[in-house]
């Protein structure tokens, strides 16, 4: 009989070989592919533009082109050809089939900005989830607030984890007064009531979805510092970074190249929750006026609409209520289920 040399899966692939068996953490995990989804492909989902259409005998893509001028420098190289690439060209009012026109609508044929009926309409068959308080659509500006939720849930991580781990690197491999500088500068941070800090900061900035990323970011890497630094510590006298070391790497080339990767584990649990809690203070935000503000989406300024119409328009509340419940509850469940995985103490709780 001989042996077979099977290839090792590898440390994250030992880690989605065990989430896999987590029911509620890949039920999040689905939840947040779902969300991640819709957010990018809102454009195509709920607009007042066809995804493909015929217009005075050209063809056109505009809610496709929409959807790809999201993405970084994306929009620097794709552009709508005319009439689209006007303001204040309105397709609806100039479609005219009778000279040939067709067009493919989106599911949701309404603009999150568009006044498509009366204001206040209770769920209907044209609009299930009703229109607000000017006519616009709620399900369609539902959909591109999931977009505003997940740029600034993943942005602002994104910004907190450079910050964290650059703070946590440092402090856990330099050590010393250092370690110490470093790790009371934390503790001081962590001392403020982190909303009440954002609230403070962005008193003094405009109230725009840009600033309130940046916000939420240089205010919660404190977590992912801690943990970065702690998992530093405990491989910079491992095997392999003292034959780095022995051969003659540099710090940075350690830091980066050696540590770094090995200790990002414990930060995606961080990052995991992290993301839920910036969509639940971008909510609060622009609950408060300082987030995004009307008429763009976003499931907390939507939310702060329906309570002003509370007695006239019931319909208003439930659906931001239950997408921010089930957005912060799917990323809860991930997280939970990366921290059993990944900390060897809970490695048995799942049998």
């Amino acid at each position: 009989m001989t042996e077979q040399n099977t290839k090792s899966p590898g440390f994250w692939g030992r880690i989605w070989r065990q989430f896999r068996h987590y029911k509620l953490g890949m039920v999040g995990l689905v939840i947040v592919v779902v969300m991640f989804l819709v957010a990018f492909f809102a454009p195509m989902l709920a607009s007042e533009r066809p995804i493909l259409c015929r217009f005075d005998g050209k063809l056109y893509a505009p809610a496709v082109i929409d959807t790809f001028r999201q993405i970084p420098l994306v929009g620097r190289v794709i552009f709508h050809s005319p009439p689209f690439n006007r303001a204040s060209f309105v397709f609806k009012q100039e479609f005219n089939p009778r000279r040939g026109d067709w067009a493919l609508w989106t599911p949701i044929p309404f603009g999150p900005l568009e006044m498509a009926a009366l204001p206040l309409q209770s769920p209907s068959r044209l609009h299930m989830l009703g229109t607000d308080e000017v006519g616009r659509d709620i399900l369609s500006r539902m959909i591109h607030g999931t977009s505003v939720s997940m740029k600034v849930g993943f942005i602002s991580m994104g910004i907190a984890v450079l910050i964290g781990l650059f703070f946590g690197a440092i402090a856990g491999y330099a050590g010393g007064w250092t370690d110490i500088s470093i790790s009371r500068f934390i503790e001081i941070i962590m001392c403020f009531p982190t909303f009440f800090l954002i609230l403070g900061i962005l008193a003094w900035f405009p109230p725009r979805i840009e600033n309130v990323m940046i916000v939420i970011g240089l205010t919660n890497w404190v977590g992912i510092a801690r943990y970065a630094r702690g998992e530093i510590i405990r491989l910079r006298g491992s095997d392999f970074t003292t034959a780095a070391r022995a051969l003659g790497a540099g710090h940075s080339r350690i830091i980066f190249r050696h540590l770094l990767p090995n200790s990002l584990a414990p930060v995606m649990i961080s990052v995991t929750f992290g993301i839920a809690t910036a969509i639940l203070v971008e909510a609060g935000l622009s609950w408060l006026g300082f987030g995004v503000q009307p008429p763009d989406p976003s499931w907390g300024n939507m939310l702060r609409s329906g309570y002003d119409n509370l007695f006239t328009a019931p319909h208003l509340i439930p659906p931001p209520c239950v997408a921010i419940f089930i957005a912060v509850l799917a990323f809860n469940l991930v997280g939970d289920a990366l921290r059993d995985v990944i900390d060897p103490r809970l490695q048995g709780s799942m049998k």
